[in-house]
């Protein structure tokens, strides 16, 4: 009789928490990692995967998304946010935040409600684990696409109800106002990842988030002040302040080459998020789409608004680690924990991230050059072969 709960993967070169596994098996049952070898793989009556080779890996996690197949999560319907989850896990990424952008409280709100219902419900792909709450506390002039009318302070009568809503997992703040400090602390208080970005802030300023809680950095270099040698900013705590985590798009578009090699240089593979900002644009042909009423412009896969500001990616999480891992001149090695152990870390994730026993069962089979398999949770999501 064939196991349901149990699954084999066998001849895999496997990315090991403690270390690359070459001709190796993993055995998954009732979700989770019960055991890994080197040996002869165990005979189960349940379904065999042989790999040839191929690399299992932890499945990637994407901390900061808008939307993919033409669905923006400030419109989307819970059935939407399921089909971006299939779509994200058809690219390796078993674990995914819905991410907002700066709007009115009433908009916000319907934007989490569907977030919830969509979290209750079965989709087939990527886990949901909850919102992204990006602005809408952030500073005016380096807001990028959000829009400029409904930029405001961070004020208790509104952002209590978001932080014990129990559905946000993270937010973006610009560190530049007593206002929006006060907020870092009661989100950090929660256990909610305080991210600083979109701002003009002082380097005293940024110092003074992190020591409230901060620990994140949203889209490191792009919507803050470049570097001075006299006046180093929010990009200058950034690189320099090691209790923060820097996400970078690593899409040779919203950074240069020489710009990644530099990050790294400074942070380290442990202090680096990969995350791919994507919008309802990705996944599609280029053309014309909506981020939440701003009309966007893909071409040759940029999204730009009218202004020609860049407006989130039209990236997928495996090619940011190729892209990542070329810039750099690093192994896959070098580069999984970006995608995997540190976004991990950053929510509190201690079952994701890794292949050890014992680990949730979030899995990724990666040829070299693509995503080729996705496991959720011990089933299979997404397999190209069949």
């Amino acid at each position: 009789m064939t196991d349901n709960n149990t699954h084999l993967f066998i001849n895999a070169t496997i990315h090991t928490a403690s270390g690359i596994w070459p001709n190796s098996w993993l055995l998954v049952q009732a979700g989770r990692i019960v055991a890994i070898g080197t040996d002869a793989a165990p005979t189960v009556g349940a379904p065999v995967t042989d790999l040839a080779g191929e690399y299992l890996i932890p499945g990637l996690i994407d901390m900061h998304v808008h939307g993919a197949l033409g669905h923006d999560t400030m419109r989307v319907s819970a059935d939407g946010l399921g089909e971006m989850a299939r779509f994200f896990a058809r690219h390796g990424v078993t674990s995914f935040l819905a991410s907002t952008i700066t709007a009115s409280g009433d908009e916000i709100e319907a934007a989490l409600g569907a977030v919830e219902q969509a979290m209750r419900q079965p989709n087939g792909g990527a886990n949901l684990l909850g919102a992204h709450l990006e602005g809408p506390y952030i500073e005016e002039g380096r807001r990028g696409a959000h829009d400029a009318a409904q930029v405001r302070l961070a004020q208790p009568a509104e952002y209590l109800a978001y932080l014990d809503s129990g559905l946000i997992k993270m937010v973006t703040v610009a560190p530049d106002f007593s206002e929006n400090l006060t907020f870092i602390r009661a989100a950090a208080e929660r256990g909610i990842i305080a991210a600083i970005g979109h701002g003009q802030a002082t380097y005293q300023q940024a110092r003074e988030a992190v020591n409230l809680g901060a620990t994140q950095v949203t889209h490191c270099f792009n919507a803050m002040n470049p570097l001075h040698h006299r006046q180093p900013g929010l990009l200058g705590a950034a690189l320099a302040l090691p209790a923060l985590t820097c996400e970078l798009i690593a899409d040779l578009v919203h950074l240069d080459a020489v710009v990644l090699r530099l990050a790294y240089a400074a942070k380290g593979a442990d202090r680096i998020v990969l995350v791919t900002d994507a919008v309802s644009g990705t996944g599609l042909a280029d053309g014309d789409y909506d981020l939440w009423g701003t009309r966007i412009s893909v071409r040759q896969g940029e999204a730009r608004t009218a202004s020609g500001a860049l407006a989130g990616s039209t990236l997928t999480l495996e090619y940011g680690m190729q892209r990542m891992m070329q810039a750099c001149d690093i192994t896959l090695e070098q580069v999984l924990p970006m995608v995997t152990l540190n976004p991990a870390r950053q929510l509190g994730l201690t079952h994701k991230g890794r292949i050890a026993v014992g680990c949730d069962a979030d899995l990724a089979v990666w040829d070299g050059n693509q995503i080729t398999l996705t496991m959720v949770g011990g089933k299979i999501v997404y397999d190209r072969s069949a």
